[in-house]
């Protein structure tokens, strides 16, 4: 007879993402609009749903209004029940950044109450904002007959990405033996994908055992791989941290890509599209006499009278007559006015670009955003929720418009390569 599961999940969602810059001035980061229809954290709250785990917590913190109106009750992953459900925890904090959590390790003490109040056998702790498809109900099964106290989900990454990641070296029986967090100078290309399974009396005997270990990067796991029994779950599927702009635009690429390893709907992703701008009332696309479009994601309630060439649509944007959108990615109800371009850019919900104006103009991707070059320096430019980019305008590569900029915020009527409105 099959063993029925017991586990607990505990979902990390109260990260600020700022090296996304505008895309979170409003939201937290697992609430950023991901595919069209979807939200980052869908991805973890699916695999959770689709593992067969029926109680979760979602830890908020920073700017979580977004992220909660979507989560709802959590009926749209199946997480209402007498037997299941999915809790928000608020943080207990103050009116100071120094009143918030200071890590990792530290937001789930801060919440050990729910711990506490849901004795299981296993803790599997998440985080919100990656994109991936992963079994939790195998890697539990390994946990188990490993005997281990932490298994740990990794996998191996190119090493020049490996700065980026806790790191661990592994034995013969995928035993940790040392663990690296965000190395310089790495000894191994296996990466922590931030997904663990602990033992739950040791993960509470951790939280009480040394309240300055905040983070469990830095803290518990090196403490734990050098005391106890600490395991390597490998995974070889698709598995991306969506951190970076970058990352963010080429994981939102693979959706479209022919033969992508990475497929939503195969997943079995779901979404709540009862939530702001989601398809629930939305009519089907339309599609005008000359529209083309190619080798792209038009959501539901989009309008298209022009070309889209690789993009990713979400619900109700609209393409005017003449308009060209090419790898680009642009959230709800954006309307691209008559003999627009758009290249290379990420619009957030609701811009407005008027007729005759270009957002990604020029070859030059060299030349970084100057107020945040380690944020674009890929040639993306990036207009905010609600922003007006005025009939006439071109806005070059690595360009920044803020939310809500109107047509008085343009200095002429060229933003340069770098530049910032």
């Amino acid at each position: 007879m099959r063993r029925k599961k017991e586990a607990l999940v505990l979902l990390l969602a109260g990260g600020v993402g700022s090296r996304l810059n505008i895309l979170v001035q409003s939201r937290a980061k697992p609430a950023v609009p991901f595919a069209g229809m979807y939200r980052i954290i869908d991805f973890s709250l699916s695999n959770v749903m689709n593992s067969g785990l029926t109680k979760v917590g979602v830890l908020t913190q920073y700017k979580p209004l977004s992220l909660m109106r979507h989560l709802g009750t959590g009926e749209a992953w199946d997480f209402t029940g007498r037997s299941r459900g999915v809790k928000i925890l608020p943080p207990h904090t103050g009116f100071q950044d120094s009143d918030w959590y200071k890590g990792t390790a530290d937001a789930v003490r801060q919440n050990i109450d729910f711990l506490e109040k849901n004795p299981a056998d296993e803790v599997v702790l998440l985080s919100g904002d990656h994109i991936y498809n992963m079994d939790f109900d195998a890697m539990l099964e390994m946990h188990r007959f490993k005997k281990a106290d932490v298994t740990i989900g990794m996998m191996v990454v190119p090493m020049s990405e490996i700065h980026q990641f806790g790191a661990g070296i592994i034995d013969n029986e995928n035993r940790i033996i040392d663990w690296e967090e965000k190395p310089e100078n790495p000894k191994t290309n296996l990466a922590s994908m931030g997904i663990y399974v602990f033992d739950y009396k040791y993960l509470l005997d951790s939280l009480y055992k040394d309240k300055a270990e905040v983070d469990f990067g830095m803290h518990i796991l090196p403490r734990a791989i050098a005391e106890d029994n600490v395991f390597a779950y490998p995974f070889y599927g698709y598995w991306r941290d969506v951190g970076t702009i970058q990352s963010y635009w080429e994981a939102n690429m693979d959706v479209i890509r022919k033969d992508s390893p990475l497929s939503p709907e195969a997943w079995g992703i779901r979404t709540n599209i009862e939530a702001d701008g989601l398809p629930a009332d939305r009519a089907p696309a339309r599609f005008g006499n000359n529209a083309k479009v190619s080798s792209s994601m038009i959501s539901a309630g989009c309008i298209i009278r022009g070309t889209v060439e690789n993009s990713v649509l979400a619900p109700g944007v609209v393409v005017e007559e003449g308009a060209v959108i090419r790898d680009s990615i642009l959230f709800a109800d954006c309307v691209v006015g008559k003999n627009s371009e758009v290249d290379l850019a990420i619009f957030d919900k609701r811009v407005q670009v008027e007729g005759d104006a270009k957002v990604g103009v020029g070859n030059n991707h060299t030349i970084p955003n100057i107020e945040n070059p380690k944020h674009l320096y890929t040639g993306i430019s990036l207009v905010g929720k609600g922003a007006c980019v005025p009939s006439g305008i071109s806005i070059g590569r690595n360009c920044i418009v803020n939310s809500h900029a109107t047509s008085s915020a343009y200095p002429g009527k060229d933003v340069e390569d770098g530049h910032t409105v």
